[in-house]
Parts: C-alpha cells; sequence; structure tokens
C-alpha cells in the first residue's frame, strides 16, 4: 500500500499522523510524507528597513521554511516508525499550494491513499484558498482519509 501523509506541524496533522499509526498496514507499505510551505515571493513594503535585509529575505525564509518542514517530518517519521518499523517511509518539504502539491505527489508516488488533518495551520490561506481537505475528497484519483481532532487531544 502506498501512502501520502500531507502534515503542517498543527494539532489537526499530529491527529493524522496518530490515526495512521492506529491503521493496521501491510509490511511492504510505502509511506510519503509531504510539508508544503507557502513562500511569497516578496516581502510587503514596509516591512522592511534596510536593503541589506530588503535583499536576503527571501533567501532566509526559504531556509527557514525548509527546516521547520523538515523539523515536522522528521517528528513524523519517529512516532510512524516507533509503532510500524517496517514501513518504507520517505519525506519531501516542498514550496507551494498544499491542495496542488499533495495532489502532484499522490499522482506521481501512484498512491493508494492520502492521509490529511480536517484542518491546516492558516485560516487566512482557507478562506483565500479553499479548505485543503474537501478538494482533495473531491480531486484525487485515489482514497482520502481526513482526520479529526478529538476535542480531548488539544
Amino acid at each position: 500500500m502506498k501512502i501520502v501523509l500531507a502534515i503542517d506541524g498543527s494539532h489537526y496533522s499530529k491527529a493524522a499522523v496518530k490515526e495512521l499509526t492506529k491503521i493496521p498496514l501491510p509490511n511492504d507499505s510505502e509511506v510519503n510524507i509531504i510539508n508544503i510551505y507557502e513562500h511569497r515571493a516578496m516581502p510587503m513594503p514596509g516591512l522592511v528597513s534596510t536593503k541589506a535585509t530588503l535583499y536576503k529575505y527571501p533567501e532566509d525564509a526559504i531556509k527557514n521554511a525548509q527546516i521547520i518542514g523538515k523539523s515536522i517530518v522528521s517528528k513524523a517519521v519517529e512516532v510512524l516508525k516507533r509503532k510500524n518499523d517496517s514501513l518504507n517511509i520517505t519525506t519531501t518539504v516542498v514550496n507551494g499550494l498544499p491542495k496542488k502539491e499533495i495532489l502532484e505527489k499522490a499522482e506521481s508516488f501512484d498512491a493508494d491513499l492520502i492521509v490529511v488533518g480536517s484542518q491546516g495551520q492558516g485560516a487566512f490561506s482557507r478562506f483565500l484558498l479553499g479548505s485543503v481537505s474537501q478538494y482533495l475528497a473531491t480531486h484525487a484519483k485515489c482514497s482520502v482519509l481526513i482526520v479529526k481532532e478529538k476535542e480531548d487531544a488539544q
């Protein structure tokens, strides 16, 4: 079985990781854990005070997003391996729109299942872009498991 686990470090994505540990998977199962960060091309005017900072901002923002993304997926790998050390786990940290990147990864990975939390980190992004989980449920070519966080887990 091939699974794409899309996470962003939110409580909802942690619930998705936890839920995946409860599913009995065949020993040869493959999981690709993906984290997508959204990098804006230019900082907003007025937020940057010096030319040196303006020049370095995009580079530093990308590096920091990649470091955070790698940390998020590393923690998920640890949790999954603790429950099932026979899983073949790969990770991906990319820049882009979550909906698009998750679907593209699922298709290129030939996934049987996509696992996501019911909500991600950005309420403003959800307002502008719509619900990622809803989009995946209606557009993915494979099954999608949308995990809701139980209230007592917070």
